[in-house]
């Protein structure tokens, strides 16, 4: 029996991946005309368009579709029989590693991370790509590597490490009416708030720590990420209550905002990287995962308040 052409399955992982003849060429250090070659040899082989013509882009064929996750496990599994089982060559590692992730991890430690991927590995690319339901067929399907979350993997299979412990903050308006007295729960229940959720949930834990106490706030303003709630404050008296490394950003941009602490008890967030266990033993993997944690906790201990 002829073996099909190893060659054919990168070049197909590469085209689903990227959803671009181009892109797919970059990747493989081709030429388009080359890679357009090479995906006439897979339709051939499949018997299938693979990609069809979308307005200006390329959408893959259900048939594709249906191969995705098949064509990427055999093309790891080939890779890792040439890779080494305790050491990678980031030097000259060529991958990109996808992490889903809120614009608060984004914004707060993602600069460290891919400062430390431009020196460690510098042929590796970082893609972050936003929150949605479905993570964990994400995961499963190896279209994201790790998902940064404050929530557990429904899937039982999933790898999950804590990453670090988070607390949540106030912030106002510099000027704001509520800092010209101490900060009580009657207060703080009296302005106006920002609810971040990504789903559109106005009401979380804050209302309920309130109403144990007898106290209702007004949500006027419901935002999907902390940061594009962030740049809304200087114009209006809201209050957004944040994680406290969010701080930095407020710092590091020079924002005429002011940090106070909540006057009410809300649970501490666990942030955790969770993974599939194809890629546990993976070593590009398993030092990309490493370098995370290590990353986050240094900007975790910037971000902690000095103790006065």
């Amino acid at each position: 029996m002829q073996l099909p052409d190893m060659n054919l399955l990168v070049a197909l992982d590469a085209l689903l991946d990227e959803g671009s003849v181009v892109g797919a060429a970059r990747r493989m250090n081709l030429s388009p005309a080359a890679m357009s070659r090479t995906l006439t040899r897979i339709r051939d082989a499949l018997g299938d368009p693979v990609l069809v013509r979308a307005g200006r882009g390329l959408v893959p064929t259900p048939k594709a579709l249906e191969l995705r996750s098949q064509v990427r496990d055999v093309v790891e599994q080939a890779a890792l029989v040439f890779r080494s089982a305790d050491k990678v060559d980031l030097g000259s590692l060529h991958r990109r590693f996808n992490v889903r992730a809120n614009d608060f991890f984004v914004g707060v430690y993602g600069g460290r991370l891919i400062d430390t991927l431009e020196r460690q590995a510098p042929l590796c690319e970082l893609r972050f790509v936003p929150e949605g339901d479905g993570d964990d067929e994400a995961l499963r399907e190896g279209r994201i590597d790790l998902r940064i979350s404050n929530t557990r993997p429904l899937t039982p299979e999933v790898k999950v490490q804590n990453l670090f412990t988070t607390a949540f903050v106030g912030l106002v308006r510099e000027g704001h009416p509520l800092l010209d007295e101490d900060i009580t729960a009657e207060r703080f229940a009296a302005f106006p708030h920002i609810s971040m959720s990504r789903r559109g949930i106005a009401r979380g834990p804050i209302d309920a720590a309130l109403a144990e106490q007898g106290l209702e706030r007004r949500v006027p303003l419901i935002a999907p990420s902390f940061h594009a709630a962030m740049f809304m404050l200087p114009d209006s008296d809201l209050i957004l209550p944040v994680p406290q490394e969010t701080l930095l950003s407020v710092s590091r941009l020079g924002l005429r905002l002011r940090s106070f602490v909540l006057p009410i008890s809300l649970p501490t967030l666990v942030l955790t990287q969770a993974w599939h266990p194809r890629y546990d033993k993976d070593p590009a993997h398993k030092w990309f995962r490493e370098t995370l944690r290590t990353s986050c906790q240094a900007t975790w201990q910037e971000a902690q308040p000095v103790s006065s």
